[in-house]
């Protein structure tokens, strides 16, 4: 009997002296070139690559030849190269086109002479040494010089916007400073585009989702969701896992990984979590650590929140535990050994794992409204699937986004008049009152506001959110369409879930809270409505409080993530008849009972088995129906 690939790779990484490889993923080491000038000293590169790769296993070092006006020269280039390559580990190149990172980024500009002048030549060099390399996520401008404005102005006599002037810019940019010189010097360089997290705001700033990857050979996703709160971005954990799933979508199998630094991760299992968002989506075989420098970093026990000396999916103590590599046992001390705990955790998962569904969600390319919104969503326990075209499924989602395609409203008639339903939320009735709405349904967001702090799913009893909650005042009209799930302050109302038959169709309105992240404090019964009614054709429907997230995925296999801070009491409503599901990482059986579910839109009650569990703080539980 032949020896598994993955044994192959143990047996070499024992002789190697490092960390043991991962059977559902690569994984690669980003070097800045700060990090890669050191490279010139061959005792700094062997000290720090023995204490990164015995505590987290890499198959591929990004060598970085270009970052803030630091070009590395040829000859350490070349060294670092055969440092690793000789160890048994791929390389490519990497290049951060900045002028200055600690000045907001300062980005170099693309009419500038001497700047494109430069940026072809840094092009030309990496492609010398490598051929692969990646471009970090600041491959866009963010300058108004004097040749941005003059630029700006020739465009049709200044017309245009700064959106229109960067988007031109970095695509002329892409091809005739880095790609076609760049291949110029090697015919057979591959160039990948890494794009960073915000991918609403990318048009903004040059990014052109509807182009570009189709203008480099491949690229790469940037899933850092760091700290909502103390980071800037405020971006949520859910965006790791649902950029991936888009990236996907807009360039199926070309999405090379996921990239995840430890900037803004508060503690350590924040940062673990973003890690297994970027896994959990199924989408690319690699995932990069960014970078050296980091992965360098002492463990500090400050880092470790309370709660993660519980019984939870990442758990410190584990994490400090002393380690045997190539014969060696030693205590890990490094931020590496944070990496390489989470990734141990979950490659034993995701073999399990079928291809990710959700309910599809259409975003036009290059488009704005409701920004990052998906994500808050995705938060509120409702699985979605962005995607760039408009999608054939039992039901789709619009935000505001959708307004961008002046053919959006015969897309939603036609998806009714299939039988099909259409959620769309308040942002988007907004957008379309005024575009033909009240021919399927005469509903609109009345301009006001409501400050609530109670809510009633159907005819069940009044619950009361922790705080309260500012909505936009849907009206509508008696009889003609009807409230599924009701916000209430004083003797008034407002629905939350809205339902209009049209047809064999129905089209439903959720309302979005002014603050998005108030999705997640609907109350409980609130959410569970919501979801029973949106993702009606998804196998798995969760019932829990916000802030805790489902994946499905088509071979019966779901994960439940708890992103709270205390632990939570969860149950998935799932087809009747079954008895029981498999705990993945256990191995257990867990029983369900069955419920008859209320009857909905006139259809009759039917049954449903009913799983009910305990998640811990920042952990996941996943399984799968037997």
């Amino acid at each position: 009997m032949g020896i598994r690939p993955a044994a192959l790779l143990a047996v070499c990484a024992l002789m190697c002296g490092t960390a043991s490889a991962y059977d559902n993923f690569r994984v690669a080491l980003y070097c800045r070139a700060q990090e890669v000038q050191k490279m010139a000293d061959p005792a700094w590169l062997e000290q720090s690559w023995q204490a990164v790769s015995r505590e987290v296993h890499v198959d591929k070092v990004y060598i970085e030849t270009h970052r803030d006006r630091l070009l590395v020269d040829d000859a350490t280039l070349e060294a670092a190269k055969k440092f690793f390559t000789d160890r048994g580990v791929q390389v490519a190149g990497g290049i951060t086109f900045t002028i200055s990172e600690p000045n907001r980024f300062e980005t170099f500009s693309y009419s500038n002479p001497e700047h494109r002048k430069l940026v072809q030549q840094i092009a030309e060099h990496t492609a010398r040494h490598f051929d692969e390399f990646i471009l970090d996520d600041f491959f866009f401008t963010s300058t108004k010089s004097e040749f941005d404005l003059k630029a700006l102005e020739k465009m049709n006599k200044g017309a245009r916007s700064w959106t229109d002037y960067r988007l031109a810019v970095m695509e002329d940019a892409a091809k005739n400073l880095v790609i076609g010189p760049a291949r110029r010097v090697n015919p057979d360089v591959k160039i990948v585009i890494k794009y960073p997290n915000w991918y609403d705001h990318f048009p903004a700033l040059g990014f052109n989702l509807a182009r570009g990857p189709q203008l480099f050979d491949g690229i790469y996703t940037g899933t850092e969701t760091r700290d909502a709160v103390r980071s800037a971005q405020h971006l949520q954990p859910y965006l790791g896992y649902n950029i991936m799933r888009y990236f996907q979508n807009i360039a199926p199998g070309r999405n090379g990984g996921g990239w995840v630094d430890t900037g803004g991760a508060t503690y350590y299992d924040r940062y673990a979590e973003q890690l297994w968002m970027t896994l959990f989506a199924r989408a690319a075989p690699e995932i990069t650590l960014f970078d050296i420098r980091q992965m360098l970093y002492p463990l500090d026990a400050k880092k470790a929140a309370p709660h993660q000396m519980m019984a939870t999916t990442f758990n410190y103590r584990d994490v400090v535990q002393p380690l045997t590599v190539g014969g060696a046992t030693f205590t890990p001390t490094h931020y590496a050994r944070v990496a390489g705990y989470s990734f141990e955790t979950v490659d034993k998962l995701l073999g399990s794992l079928g291809k990710p569904v959700g309910i599809p969600s259409y975003k036009p390319y290059n488009a704005l409204g409701e920004e990052f919104l998906q994500n808050y969503l995705g938060m509120a326990g409702i699985p979605v699937e962005m995607v760039p075209e408009f999608p054939d499924a039992p039901v789709v989602l619009l935000t505001a986004q959708a307004a961008a395609d002046p053919k959006i409203m015969d897309r939603i008639e036609s998806q009714l008049r299939r039988g099909k339903n259409v959620v769309i939320t308040s942002g988007l009735v907004k957008a379309l009152q005024d575009r033909g709405l009240s021919r399927i349904v005469e509903l609109e967001d009345s301009g006001r506001v409501a400050s609530v702090s109670q809510f009633q799913a159907g005819r069940g009893d009044l619950v009361s959110s922790a705080t309260p909650i500012l909505i936009p005042q849907i009206t509508y009209r008696t009889n003609d369409s009807w409230e599924l799930v009701s916000a209430i302050s004083g003797d008034n109302g407002w629905p939350i879930l809205h339902d209009a038959d049209y047809l064999d169709g129905q089209l439903q309105v959720l309302t979005i809270p002014e603050n998005f992240s108030d999705l997640s404090n609907y109350p409980e019964v609130a959410l569970n409505a919501i979801r029973r009614v949106i993702t009606a054709p998804l196998p798995v429907k969760l019932e829990a409080p916000g802030k805790v997230s489902l994946f499905v995925y088509d071979n019966g296999a779901f994960i439940v993530h708890n992103f709270r801070d205390g632990p939570v009491d969860a149950a998935v409503a799932l087809r009747g008849g079954v008895t029981a599901i498999s705990d993945l990482l256990s191995g257990g059986k867990l029983a369900t009972t069955e419920r008859s579910e209320p009857p909905r839109f006139g259809a009759p009650a039917v049954a449903s088995s009913i799983a009910k569990f305990t998640i811990a703080p920042h952990s996941f539980r996943a399984f799968k129906v037997d």
